[in-house]
């Protein structure tokens, strides 16, 4: 890939790449397409921008006059703090788990590929919630096309394994080389537990030419969910084995589906990892609303709670009155200021 690229495809390269929605999504592909630099080096960059654009647009339904969905739904719209999806082989009890985490009715069965389509459920932890989209098992020979627009919207991956399978570490390299081939990449580098993931060093072709980073590569951080914990003797140690074996640098946690042992821990532990940030907001002279807290992530401001409670208020956005355990209650403080967890705001307009 050629490194003449111009600053304003960059720009909406990242923009692209930090984007969930697939409409805002779909909005930073189309300004990729018209602000490449159109030449023979960037061919297949373009014909991929146009695929993803046809893609995306299929999905969200905007290529039917009619205004109605083409076929079944595979990308699921992001919702409550994050979105997991889970990952597994057939019958390692992903769907079962999704089920007790959720308390969704997903179809489970003792037969492989049971789950068609994602399903996605919400999961419960102190007072938000967290998507779960259960996704159709992957094996050796099989997966379904459609994994890479499931994908594209979630913020981390429970990768769930059979402990109690002797064949478990092999299911787990098919799942990892089905991935890879669609250039989906799972890592242990979750922000709250390893830091973010580290900026590979850039590199050259023999003319000196930059080589780019492909931007519709999926990269995402991954915990290993032992399920079946009530099967093996001592599950965290079969946990350990498999990531020795497998040189898996991913963070673990053992649980069993079917008896509800060690599900407690995933709430804590995703909302740990992803470094989740609460923010309660109160109108002047009024309580706080503390019932649905606005969900940031560690570092953001209070500029980004202003555009989630809408657009216009961001744009007119002068100061905010913030009461928390780092600020002295009512401090007065610009849009920039960083927020803490649990941090009750007060915005105030132009």
């Amino acid at each position: 890939m050629p490194a003449n690229l111009t600053p304003v495809y960059r720009k909406a390269e990242e923009a692209y790449r930090n984007a969930r929605e697939p409409a805002e999504k779909l909005e930073h592909l189309k300004e990729m397409l018209r602000t490449i630099p159109k030449h023979k080096g960037t061919d297949h960059l373009q014909g991929d921008i146009k695929r993803w654009i046809k893609e995306i647009t299929e999905e969200i339904g905007t290529a039917s006059k009619s205004g109605k969905k083409k076929g079944p739904v595979h990308t699921i719209r992001r919702e409550g703090a994050a979105q997991i999806a889970l990952i597994g082989a057939p019958n390692a009890g992903k769907s079962q788990l999704h089920s007790r985490l959720t308390g969704s009715r997903a179809d489970i069965g003792p037969y492989p590929f049971t789950t068609k389509l994602p399903q996605p459920g919400m999961m419960p932890f102190e007072d938000l919630y967290f998507q779960l989209v259960d996704l159709p098992p992957i094996s050796s020979d099989y997966i379904e096309g459609w994994i890479v627009n499931s994908l594209q919207p979630a913020d981390g991956v429970l990768l769930v394994v059979d402990l109690a399978d002797p064949g478990c570490a092999e299911h787990i390299q098919a799942i990892l080389r089905q991935l890879t081939d669609r250039k989906i990449d799972l890592h242990g580098w979750w922000p709250g537990l390893k830091g973010p993931k580290p900026v590979p060093e850039p590199t050259f072709d023999a003319d000196g030419e930059e080589i780019l980073d492909d931007p519709f590569r999926i990269s995402l951080p991954a915990i290993l969910v032992g399920n079946k914990s009530d099967l093996v003797e001592d599950a965290g140690a079969e946990l350990q084995v498999l990531t020795e074996l497998l040189e898996l640098d991913l963070p673990t946690v053992a649980v069993s589906a079917l008896t509800g042992a060690g599900c407690e821990a995933i709430g804590p532990l995703l909302f740990k990892a992803l470094q989740i940030v609460r923010v309660y907001t109160k109108q002047p002279g009024k309580p706080a609303d503390t019932d649905r807290p606005f969900t940031l992530r560690r570092g953001q401001t209070v500029l980004h709670v202003a555009e989630q409670v809408h657009k216009d208020i961001a744009s007119a956005l002068r100061y905010a009155k913030i009461w928390g355990a780092e600020v002295y209650a009512g401090q007065q403080v610009g849009p920039e200021h960083v927020l803490a967890d649990k941090d009750i705001i007060e915005l105030h307009m132009k």
